[in-house]
Parts: structure tokens; C-alpha cells; sequence
């Protein structure tokens, strides 16, 4: 770490040239020259930083130890000397960003919270516009957003009546392991935009409620720091995103794999970042202006935008291919799921690449806008290829809200149902909010399954509902029913 060298205010602002960069953060003075360019949300919020103190737009969205994981010990240069530090200098510091840090001043008392519908309008009224519009958004119009709330709407209930249902069991086993409840958080970066310790309080709390974290790669903890509020031989699953340099994610896969998650589940539905308006409307830091030194430089966002999800995204592998679920299982023996499959014959091709299970998704409506809603995805694998739900776990995510859309999914098939932005909305009422979002599902859960008259999961059948209304949606086979590829044959 730093060595014992006191480093002026005055020398700091000296390396702030776009081939000798220095930053402060928590008091150490960090040589980020090299390490700007391989930066996973790109080079130009470190180069904003040049010279300067980072340690608040830093503890805003990371953990105090990322830093060091990232940084060899060689670049911790030194200790900012506090007695360089002046009033004027703090005063610049702190003016250079918006936070993004939530308001408790404006949540109402978590007893108020009755559904997730609640925890989302507590949080627009809490949270910074920054951290609002990154957790809220979704790609281009909300289409394919506001679709996977709609449509499970859509999917009527056929309760049984008769049956005696007093005692009620929502446990659920997924690759042997039982879980008191069958829904988990759907992994999404950056927790502590809601809350200061994020992912640490959203697995303390899902843990405690009988649930267990699906650990984001984006998260704003490391891997390690999550892992030490976990219970030892708790089990958590690992969500990854393959990153352009492999040697880093063979790295990564390791590291995860030595703690033995459950499974790790491979994102493939974001090959790029979509086009998040609502976020790219407030540039990651809103108000800084990079140092006179860099405006001559290539240092600006592209102009595609600059939000936090594209900052954040720019690492991954756009290039990714199916032979690399091969190369992922000779790294590690842990189970490999696929996340972000959004049509029956990806489901078929995950079977035949030997992965232990599928994720459902759309990534939440943030990738493709009006990619189908998740819930029609599922019901295209029931009608082509019911056998894959046989061989392999599924997990689905996509505009659950209610313990009655879980119920759904399970009838359908589903393992795990995963909720993200109730979660992250629900963090921001810190370990109370996540348990307290836990037991309100869970409740719906349990009547839910009263009112249409089974006792337990396994009793859930595509028989208890009425899909009607979205039959005539689902497609049967891979091609379109009745358009045709054009082929030009134009003679001139």
C-alpha cells in the first residue's frame, strides 16, 4: 500500500497531464497513468480526476478495497499531506460533481411500504437524479420495460377450489440446494447508488429471509468483500460479463470459482450497452470539468452518451460466441448457466453446450427495445422445447412485482424468479428495506397460492392459468410463420 511519503495538494495538481495522472482517494494518492485506459468504465472518469481528489465520486459507487484490488501496491504513491489541504482546495473538490447519494430525508417510514410499487416511488423521491435515472431506465422508449410489467397481467389465474390450504410451503431446490423462497435479486451494478453498503446489505438481507445474492460482476464490491457478510457455506450464484481482455476474465473466473458459488450465469443479452436516455441525459459527472490540460485531449464521451450504464459497460466482450461457453467450462468445473435467452432455440443450444441452466432476460428492457417481454420467451420454450426445462435449471427475470407473477413463472416452469429493480430500490431502506421486500413477496406468494388451491411449489402446474390472451404470440419454430428472407435480384 501507500508508502509513508506526505504528498503535497501542490504536487498532486502537477500530475494531472494525460501521460502522468495522479488521484487522491481516502487520503491515498494513487498513480492511475496505465491504469486509465483499462479502466472498465473507460478512460475519461479517471482522466476527469486528474490531479485531483476522486475520494467522493469513488465511495459513491465502489467499496473502499476495489481500488487496491485494481491497482498493483507500486502505484500507491503516497498519503495526501492533510496539512497542505485548504479550505478553498475542499471547497473545489466538493463542488466538482452532483452526488448521487440518496436522501433519507424524503423515504417514508418502511411500515408505509406495502408493495414494490412502494419502494420504487419512495426511491424516486430519495434518490439523486443520477442514481434514479441509472436504476429506472431502460433502452430507447421502455417498450420492451414497461412490456415485461404489462404481460404478466395479461396471464389469467384458474384457481382449484376444495383442496385445504392451510399450511403452506413456498421452499423451492435448485441444483440440491433448498432455499426457503424461490426468488432471488436479479444482479444489477452499482448497489450503493441506493444505499452505502449496497450488495453487502442486499445479501445480508436476502441470507436472512432464507434467499441468497446472485453476486453482480459490476457490483460496487469486490467479489471477496461480499462474500465475507456471507455465512460460510451459504451458497451465492456469481453473474458474469465477459470482458474483451480474456486473460481478465480467466482471472475472474478463478477467483469466483475458489469460493464455489452455485453456478455462474453468463450474460450474453448485452453485447453492447443499449441506448439508456433517461441515464445518458445526466452525464456520469455532471457538472466537472476536466483539467485545461485535457481539453485538447481525446478525453470526451462519445456521442452515443455518457451515462453511468454505458461508463460502466464499455469492458464487454461484444465478440462473444457459444465456443466460449466451452472455454469458460475448462476453467472451471462450477455450473455454467446462460443468461439472456430470449428465444426457445438459444434454450436448445445452452442444453447442448452442457450448461446446468438458463436465464431468461432481456436484461431487464435495457438492451434491445422491443426484444419480446420475458414472460413470451418462456411460454415459446414450453411450446417448442419443453424438454430443456427438464435438463436444465430456469431462471427468469423481466417486470415482476408481485408475489402472484412469481407464482406465474413457477407455473410455467421457472426454478428461480428474479426481481432487480424492486431490489435495488428496496437497498435503499438498507438491510430492514431488503427483508422487508422479502417477507411482502413472500406473502403474496403464500396467498396467491391459497387463493388458486395448491399447498406447495411443487403442486404449481401451466394448468392453474389461462394464457389466451398471449397464445397467438407464441411462436412455433425458429422461422417467421409466414414472411420470407428477401434476396435482391434486381437487373439493371
Amino acid at each position: 500500500m501507500a508508502t509513508g511519503r506526505k504528498i503535497s495538494v501542490e504536487e498532486l495538481t502537477t500530475h494531472s497531464k494525460p501521460d502522468d495522472v495522479w488521484i487522491s482517494i481516502n487520503g491515498v494518492i494513487w498513480d492511475v497513468t496505465d491504469f486509465a485506459p483499462k479502466h472498465p468504465g473507460g478512460a475519461v472518469i479517471i482522466l476527469e480526476y486528474a490531479g485531483q481528489d476522486a475520494t467522493k465520486a469513488y465511495n459513491e459507487v465502489h467499496g473502499p478495497s476495489l481500488v487496491a484490488k485494481h491497482l498493483d501496491s507500486s502505484k500507491s504513491i503516497g498519503n495526501l499531506d492533510k496539512s497542505t489541504v485548504t479550505e478553498e482546495w475542499k471547497s473545489k473538490q466538493a463542488s466538482n460533481i452532483e452526488s448521487s447519494r440518496p436522501s433519507a430525508n424524503n423515504k417514508p417510514p418502511l411500515e408505509a411500504i406495502l408493495n414494490t410499487y412502494d419502494f420504487e416511488l419512495a426511491s424516486q423521491k430519495s434518490l439523486s437524479a443520477k442514481s434514479w435515472a441509472f436504476i429506472y431506465t431502460g433502452a430507447n422508449d421502455l417498450i420492451t420495460k414497461d412490456a415485461n410489467i404489462d404481460w404478466w397481467r395479461r396471464m389469467w389465474f384458474r384457481p382449484r377450489v376444495l383442496t385445504g390450504v392451510k399450511d403452506i410451503d413456498v421452499s423451492t431446490s435448485i441444483l440440491g440446494q433448498k432455499y426457503k423462497v424461490p426468488f432471488f435479486n436479479a444482479p444489477s451494478a452499482l448497489a450503493k447508488l441506493s444505499h452505502p453498503e449496497g450488495e453487502l446489505v442486499l445479501a445480508k438481507g436476502l441470507i436472512e429471509k432464507g434467499s441468497t445474492i446472485i453476486v453482480c460482476n459490476n457490483a460496487s464490491f469486490s467479489f471477496p468483500e461480499i462474500m465475507e457478510v456471507v455465512p460460510k457455506n451459504h451458497p451465492v450464484f456469481y453473474q458474469l460479463y465477459v470482458n474483451k481482455d480474456r486473460a481478465v476474465t480467466e482471472k475472474l473466473v478463478r477467483e469466483v470459482s475458489s469460493y464455489n458459488p452455485q453456478a455462474i450465469m453468463v450474460t450474453v443479452d448485452l453485447p453492447v450497452v443499449g441506448k439508456r436516455e433517461h441515464d445518458e441525459r445526466l452525464k456520469t459527472e455532471a457538472t466537472y470539468k476536466a483539467p485545461k490540460s485535457f481539453q485538447s485531449q481525446n478525453t470526451k464521451g462519445d456521442k452515443k452518451g455518457s451515462g453511468l450504464a454505458r461508463a460502466t459497460g464499455s469492458f464487454i466482450d461484444s465478440n462473444l460466441r457459444w465456443e466460449d461457453i466451452r472455454w469458460l467450462q475448462t476453467i472451471t468445473s462450477v455450473p455454467i448457466f446462460v443468461k439472456g435467452i430470449q428465444s426457445a432455440m438459444d434454450a436448445k443450444k445452452a442444453l447442448e453446450y452442457g450448461c446446468k441452466g438458463i436465464y431468461i432476460s432481456n436484461h431487464g428492457g435495457r438492451a434491445a427495445d422491443t426484444a419480446q417481454p420475458s414472460l413470451l420467451t418462456m411460454l415459446e420454450i414450453q411450446a417448442n422445447c419443453p424438454e430443456v426445462m427438464e435438463k436444465m435449471e430456469v431462471f427468469i427475470d423481466g417486470g415482476i412485482r408481485r408475489g402472484t407473477d412469481i407464482l406465474k413463472a413457477i407455473c410455467l416452469g421457472a426454478s428461480g424468479v428474479c426481481l432487480g429493480r424492486p431490489f435495488l430500490f428496496a437497498v435503499g431502506y438498507g438491510q430492514d428495506g431488503v427483508e422487508h421486500a422479502v417477507d411482502l413477496l413472500k406473502d403474496e406468494l403464500e396467498t396467491a397460492m391459497q387463493m388458486i388451491g395448491i399447498t406447495s411449489l411443487s403442486q404449481a402446474h401451466p394448468g392453474l392459468l389461462n394464457t389466451g390472451d398471449l397464445d397467438k404470440f407464441v411462436y412455433r419454430g425458429d422461422s417467421h410463420p409466414w414472411a420470407r428472407k428477401i434476396v435482391r435480384k434486381v437487373k439493371l
